[in-house]
């Protein structure tokens, strides 16, 4: 009984996201969901309490890879910077696989402007991510491959820039080669554009 009703559960989850894929959020509502899902509305919120959970619990699994793939190559690099360089190769991959889902967080965002609830839940994975980079800066300063810098400005300046990709890939999709443009922008941030003396 609890193994099927995981599968109903997981069911929904793979309904909703392509529904919003193909649709957006706005445009799709629980009674879309589960008529593709073929399931009640009281099945449907016996998973799910609204809407809105069900892009959360999407948009934490697509993060969560992300996290278990940064921990991962923290363990097969020999210093932060070079760390947070293989961050950004995978992160550009994540754009291009993640493309359909850009115009859904957009739209999430854009709603979480009129709505508390959605702005706390929106809000707590963007600050997460400036306590872990700022995290791994300190742990750069710390062994020494980076300069002493503020650890949590560096890291808001990290989140600022991805999130910036992140609009860009929305407006202009094709615009760039994300398998690179990423490790680029880190390197120059990383690196610098001053030129030193010899």
């Amino acid at each position: 009984m609890q193994h099927r009703s995981e599968e109903t559960r997981t069911h929904i989850l793979e309904v909703a996201n392509l529904l919003f894929s193909k649709n957006g959020y706005d445009a799709t509502g629980v009674a879309e969901i589960c008529h593709a899902a073929g399931v009640s509305k009281g099945a449907f919120y016996h998973h799910f309490a609204t809407k809105q959970s069900i892009f959360m619990e999407l948009m934490e699994s697509w993060l969560s890879g992300l996290d278990a793939g940064f921990k991962l190559l923290l363990t097969q690099t020999a210093n932060i910077p070079q760390a947070l360089l293989q961050m950004a190769d995978m992160t550009g991959n994540v754009f291009i696989s993640a493309d359909v889902r850009l115009p859904i967080f957009l739209e999430f965002w854009t709603r979480a402007n009129r709505d508390p609830a959605i702005w706390q839940a929106t809000i707590e994975p963007y600050r997460r991510y400036q306590a872990y980079f700022s995290t791994l800066v300190q742990e750069g300063i710390a062994e020494g491959s980076l300069e002493p810098v503020d650890a949590a400005l560096a890291s808001r300046a990290l989140v600022y820039q991805a999130m910036g990709m992140l609009m860009h890939a929305l407006f202009d999709p094709e615009g760039v080669d994300w398998s690179t443009e990423i490790r680029r922008s880190i390197e120059i941030m990383l690196y610098g554009m001053v030129r030193r003396e010899a």
